[in-house]
């Protein structure tokens, strides 16, 4: 396309104002852009004139034109009330104006939309109006339409075929997606050692993806623009060349944008600083930030943990490492430092003075039951990650703000107080089964599948009170809960009328996450009518009762928190050494002495020398 001239009409009312002095600054400020002032001129009614130059010269002013605009509002703006109309839509954030930066700040050419309105006034205010722009030539709109937008984020699920990669990573990233917790020009990328393409990675996972119950909205085209997304690399069996192709992928998805890049290690244990070590080396974001996300366990005891601690520092810094345990994604626990520390009901009662025991119950029924990592058992797998961590934050001192390191340096102060456990303090468990149960659970070995303990926090605020831990699968009935229990009110003046038991009348703090998640208070209440009759009930905040918005999976949660750089959940490297530390002496004695587990039935209530541990440090235990 060739233009002899190209004239972009300005109003009368939009250039009278100008002054002879605003002018020539127009004119002098011309000279920033790349084309010569000969190509220009003002005639006299006021438009701006071009002398010459092609489609790109053209292409050019459009900009300009912009950018005058802007600048006859700035100063204008007192007198002048503009309304700004339809956003702007364009698929390339590409500066395409000038080459000069001042120029592409002060236009905002990243975000031109060449076949909207900018600007539009009410005429019949007495406000002047400025019209459409110059129409943009097909050919260029075309050539626009097919150049896509660096990506500002990208995220690498390695292990990308694998079970957890297809039921939680995949479906929780689409659900960012949807909900906008995403930015649009983010990359997924999948990666394993299967030989497959970028649409076969889409089959699989296509299937899992599902809608927000609450939203349902657009859910079609949400699903194809994360599926257009969504690539595939073949890591190949040499990690290092995998990581190496998935870096260039990147490269070339990324463009010339400051994007980061999240690395999900969705593999096993086995492989895990081999991988690690790789995208360390190979595979980090040149300009922005790099983040890993790693699977528990952590490890296998303390030695090997310490290993692959220094593996991974020596290749990244604390701050890009975030050990992920999907239970602590669970809502209960991220309330527990709002109730604590934004209820004066709570705090001041919080501690040695009114608290007789805290359990923390995590029991799988039947229809629940999963199994655990393989050879790592439940201490392992779940007391070394998600109870310890619940402990501390509920243990913990309030820390001097929300910033994720300061309360990591109060969990670990909690950790490193709590006293090693005297193995006779530990009751481990094991359900009878067939060698295939109806779920499909396969017991091969002697890994527990039960665990109850006994553990003490040695500082002034809870000094001898017992933290009771109930960690089980394969039980009668399925619960994630944790009970503060009080103290008995001292000199009672209803004693008698609450019976023997008086372990009944004693006031209690349930946090409920399943089956159907609430806060429960229990409270001594005369019941209504002649005579003086007390009653134990219970103040009831059920969740589905007073909140219709679903719940995110803790695994959305949690990716969530990565995202924003929230590490709070996660734990730290020295977390993680103190958590051993408490547990050492009690896998150590189970492996000394092959302690077997006790029997129980499947589908019962676990090991019978439980209760006795209970009685032992005068805890009635909750109710099953």
């Amino acid at each position: 396309m060739s233009l002899s001239s190209c004239l972009l009409p300005f109003s009368q009312s939009a250039t009278a104002p100008l002054s002879s002095v605003c002018s020539c600054h127009l004119a002098a400020s011309f000279s920033k852009f790349p084309v010569s002032s000969r190509d220009y001129s003002f005639s006299r009614n006021g438009s701006l004139v071009l002398n010459r130059g092609g489609s790109n010269l053209c292409r050019r002013f459009c900009g300009l034109k912009l950018w005058i605009l802007k600048s006859l509002n700035r100063r204008q703006g007192n007198n002048r009330k503009y309304q700004p109309v339809n956003e702007l839509k364009t698929r390339s954030e590409h500066t395409f104006l000038s080459d000069e930066q001042g120029f592409a700040e002060e236009t905002r050419a990243a975000d031109l939309r060449p076949e909207e309105h900018i600007l539009r006034t009410d005429l019949n205010d007495g406000f002047h109006k400025v019209g459409d722009l110059p129409p943009v030539s097909k050919q260029f709109s075309d050539d626009l339409s097919d150049v896509r937008r660096g990506a500002s984020l990208c995220i690498a699920v390695v292990g990308a075929t694998g079970e957890l990669a297809r039921g939680k990573i995949f479906p929780a990233l689409f659900a960012l997606y949807y909900s906008g917790y995403l930015p649009e020009d983010v990359a997924i990328f999948g990666v394993s050692r299967k030989n497959l393409t970028d649409e076969d990675l889409r089959s699989i996972i296509a299937s899992t993806l599902t809608c927000r119950v609450d939203h349902q909205e657009n859910c079609g085209d949400k699903m194809d623009a994360f599926l257009s997304r969504t690539y595939y690399i073949n890591g190949g069996y040499n990690n290092r060349d995998g990581m190496s192709r998935l870096a260039e992928r990147m490269k070339q998805i990324e463009g010339e944008s400051e994007a980061n890049r999240i690395f999900y290690l969705s593999v096993p244990q086995e492989a895990l600083v081999d991988v690690a070590c790789t995208i360390g080396d190979n595979a980090q974001a040149p300009r922005g930030w790099t983040r890993i996300i790693v699977e528990k366990p952590f490890g296998f005891n303390s030695h090997s943990s310490h290993q692959l601690t220094k593996s991974l520092l020596s290749k990244f810094e604390e701050k890009q490492i975030y050990r992920i345990d999907h239970m602590l994604g669970r809502n209960l626990i991220e309330n527990l430092t709002v109730l604590r520390f934004s209820n004066l009901v709570f705090e001041p009662l919080w501690n040695r003075t009114y608290i007789r025991n805290i359990q923390v119950i995590v029991s799988e029924s039947i229809a629940h039951t999963e199994k655990y990592s393989d050879g790592y058992g439940i201490i392992r797998d779940i007391v070394h990650s998600h109870i310890l961590q619940t402990i501390a934050l509920l243990a913990m001192e309030p820390p001097i703000s929300l910033d994720g390191e300061d309360i990591r340096n109060e969990k670990v102060k909690v950790l490193r107080s709590i006293r090693k456990i005297n193995p006779r303090d530990v009751i481990l468990g094991q359900y009878k089964s067939s060698s295939r149960d109806k779920n499909g659970v396969i017991l091969n070995g002697v890994d527990p599948t039960y665990c109850a303990a006994a553990l003490y926090i040695d500082n002034a605020r809870w000094d001898g009170v017992p933290f009771l831990v109930r960690v089980g699968t394969g039980l009668i009935k399925h619960r994630v809960e944790i009970h503060v229990q009080f103290r008995h009110v001292p000199g009672n003046l209803y004693r008698e009328n609450i019976g023997i038991n008086i372990d009944l009348g004693t006031n209690e703090l349930i946090l409920r996450d399943e089956p159907d998640e609430a806060i429960l208070v229990k409270i001594n209440n005369k019941v209504p009518g002649l005579g003086l009759q007390l009653d134990a009930s219970e103040l009831n905040l059920l969740y589905k009762d007073r909140y219709k918005a679903e719940v995110p999976d803790s695994c959305e949660h949690l990716i969530h928190d990565v995202i924003d750089g929230d590490n709070h959940l996660f734990m730290r490297s020295d977390e993680v050494a103190a958590a051993w530390n408490i547990l050492s002496p009690v896998l150590e004695e189970i492996d000394k002495h092959h302690t077997a587990p006790e029997l129980y039935e499947f589908g019962g209530r676990g090991p019978v020398a439980a209760y006795y541990l209970w009685a032992k440090h005068g805890v009635p235990w909750a109710d099953d």
